[in-house]
């Protein structure tokens, strides 16, 4: 008994060794880097000071660790610098610096609300290759969509908007293997839209609205899965109804405000759509009556056009009032006059 009562003993104590490990032991080292690499600290301190060293920046100094900066992200392992966000700050005046290329690891970059930083998008952006989204949005930034953002081949997402840029947008974002999404809404900009955004995107996002853009759109834009759509308050023409169907991942449409112009006869509601705006184009034919059976549209506007017929009755139609229809060539019934007999 005494025997095996030591053998327990002997067994407990060689367990307590593996648990707690040899005294002199190190720890496992942290992967975590407390400091981002000093190449990336140098290019952020030269970022700050060509913004005229703001307050919103002041805690970026020298002597603490950068990835812990406001609006700087560090990837754990390689303590490069991935992402830079600055906003909202009245008192940041400027352009954009070109300090910025000194950041080549940076895959997501937001200027937003600096109501005076100005100027043109600097080359420099062009040089971040490793960028999958560029955000400059609410700024005074004036000039070109440079055509050298067609170079940053891992960009998903690109929002230049409510901004005061002008020209065209140029063609060579059309060779952004994955571009997804674009938002150029709310600028001077001019022209026909070109051909661009990924058909392989299981989602795609397009918001062109208020610019002066003209032409038709391209026939390639059928074949995109559009899920937001808005290309309102623009000059825009042609035939717009290939971006309608069964099917399709499309859940808002907006081409208000331009001058389209096709038939919405034989036009089919994607089954996930909710918001629909038609209103101030050129549109003629009928309500679909699938418009009363969409269980998930919540809007639907095409007042203003050349519709003629009677107004679908009966499933959702009573969501809509008479400013989702008036002023149309001969449309008739609820919440319109009846039609006459």
């Amino acid at each position: 008994m005494r025997m095996h009562s030591h053998a327990l003993l002997v067994l407990l104590f060689c367990s307590l060794l593996v648990l707690v490990g040899p005294a002199n032991a190190e720890p496992s080292p942290d992967p975590t880097y407390k400091d981002c690499h000093p190449g990336d600290k140098a290019a952020l301190l030269a970022v700050k000071a060509a913004l005229g060293e703001p307050y919103l920046l002041s805690g970026w100094i020298p002597d603490r660790p950068c990835c812990d900066w406001n609006g700087v992200s560090c990837d754990h392992f390689t303590g490069r610098v991935v992402s830079l966000a600055v906003f909202q700050d009245a008192n940041i005046t400027g352009t954009i610096p070109s300090a910025l290329a000194g950041l080549p690891h940076l895959q997501d970059l937001t200027l937003r609300h600096l109501p005076l930083l100005s100027g043109p998008i600097p080359p420099a952006i062009g040089k971040l290759s490793n960028l999958s989204s560029l955000r400059i949005s609410w700024t005074a930034v004036s000039g070109p969509v440079p055509s050298f953002l067609g170079a940053l081949k891992k960009l998903t997402f690109l929002e230049p908007s409510f901004n005061s840029l002008t020209g065209a947008i140029p063609a060579s974002l059309g060779a952004i293997p994955n571009l997804s999404g674009i938002n150029l809404s709310r600028n001077r900009l001019t022209g026909a839209i070109p051909m661009f955004l990924s058909k392989s995107a299981d989602q795609v996002y397009l918001w062109l609205s208020h610019n002066n853009l003209t032409g038709p759109l391209p026939a390639g834009f059928a074949a995109v899965n559009f899920t937001h759509f808005d290309l309102s308050r623009n000059a825009l023409t042609g035939d717009a109804s290939g971006l309608f169907g069964r099917g399709k991942e499309l859940q808002y449409m907006d081409l208000s405000r331009n001058d389209f112009n096709f038939d919405l006869s034989a036009v089919v509601l994607p089954e996930q759509i909710y918001t629909v705006d038609l209103s101030h184009i050129a549109i003629h034919g009928i309500i679909p009556a699938q418009v009363a059976s969409a269980a998930n549209l919540n809007f639907f506007n095409v007042s203003y056009n050349r519709l003629c017929g009677r107004v679908p009755t009966g499933g959702n139609m009573a969501r809509f009032d008479l400013y989702s229809f008036q002023h149309n060539k001969c449309l008739c019934g609820a919440p319109l006059p009846p039609c006459k007999k």
